[in-house]
């Protein structure tokens, strides 16, 4: 088999998976717009929900997807929005002085505050990532182990800090003019997913650094051959995940005016979960963003649709689970006709 040749059906099978996660995204919104009662689903409020719902989740998988496709891994991305989060709202709420008890004009250092959490979250996040880059890639323990590892220890010294309870006192402008308002129309969380998806986007698909992510996920001793600097390489998709979870921590904090040490449980799996859903492989070398983006969208649409229609969100797990399947055995399937 020539390499135009495998290279075609490689081509054909990404786009087989793609297809297939858009076409279960597509039914989904038909199910749920026809069992729901009329303006309810199909409503431009339910739609803004639905992406500010999605945000948090696209802006980790967008890094997930490097990582993944770099044949990476990073167990440890919700315990990292817990601790950045925490950094950046304690930050916040000693930095800015009074109570807000007369509006915004009752914080006295309010841009201050503003500016110490926000560099506060992305350094915390660059510093977390950076451990894990040192475990994985100078000290060569296993991924998988490694961020299993750092989520325990990252999320537990959140709850020593905060004594296992959310961080309040968040100035309340935040969440007034950033979290819950909007750019056009469009929330400020959702401004946040999309240019940071975009950028990520571009970089994966049209520069040297996407191709040199392609090409470690496929043979990072290859790589190494035709020059590329692996471990330099790798080190800088784990400081971005890192980066990425400052930013959602951020983002959370603005939300919720509030540092919720108890949640983000789940945050790792479903980032992972909405990458391989959007066709990345779990064993490297492939994947496309724009996958990316669909399967961040389906957990976030079953969320929305199951609670409109009357069924227990519950079944919301089992029905990513079911479409989880689904996606790995469309790899598996196109794997192996690769081979033959």
């Amino acid at each position: 088999m020539t390499d135009s040749t495998s290279d075609a059906r490689q081509r054909a099978g990404a786009l087989i998976q793609q297809a297939s996660m858009a076409i279960i995204l597509i039914g989904m919104i038909i199910g749920f717009s026809l069992l729901s009662p009329p303006g309810s689903f199909l409503s431009i409020d339910n739609a803004k929900n639905i992406l500010v719902a999605a945000s948090a989740t696209a802006i980790l998988a967008s890094g997930m997807t490097f990582l993944l496709i770099a044949a990476g891994l990073d167990l440890s991305v919700g315990a990292m929005v817990v601790f950045t989060s925490v950094v950046g709202a304690k930050t916040m709420a000693s930095w800015a002085g009074g109570n807000g008890s007369d509006g915004d004009f009752d914080y006295p250092n309010l841009g201050w505050a503003i500016a110490g959490g926000v560099v506060g979250a992305l350094l915390a996040g660059l510093l977390l990532g950076g451990v894990n880059s040192v475990l994985i890639v100078r000290l060569r323990i296993p991924a998988f182990i490694a961020t299993l590892a750092t989520a325990g220890i990252f999320l537990g010294l959140s709850q020593v800090w905060t004594g296992g309870l959310n961080v309040q006192g968040v100035p309340q402008p935040i969440q007034k003019h950033f979290g819950l308002n909007s750019l056009l129309g469009i929330p400020y969380p959702v401004v946040v997913a999309a240019v940071i998806v975009a950028v990520l986007w571009v970089i994966l698909a049209k520069t040297r650094f996407g191709l040199r992510t392609y090409a470690i996920g496929s043979s990072a001793e290859a790589a190494r051959r035709a020059g590329i600097n692996v471990n330099a390489h790798m080190s800088i998709l784990y400081l971005t995940m890192g980066v990425l979870a400052g930013v959602v921590g951020l983002v959370e904090v603005a939300r919720f005016n509030t540092a919720t040490v108890a949640g983000h449980t789940e945050t790792a799996l479903a980032a992972i979960a909405a990458v391989v859903i959007g066709g990345t492989s779990l064993f490297g070398g492939r994947g496309r963003m724009s996958g990316t983006v669909v399967g961040s969208l389906i957990p976030a649409v079953l969320a929305s649709g199951f609670i409109i229609v009357g069924i227990d969100p519950f079944w919301q797990n089992v029905a990513i689970g079911v479409v989880l399947l689904i996606a790995v055995f469309l790899d598996q399937w196109r794997r192996g006709r690769e081979r033959s």
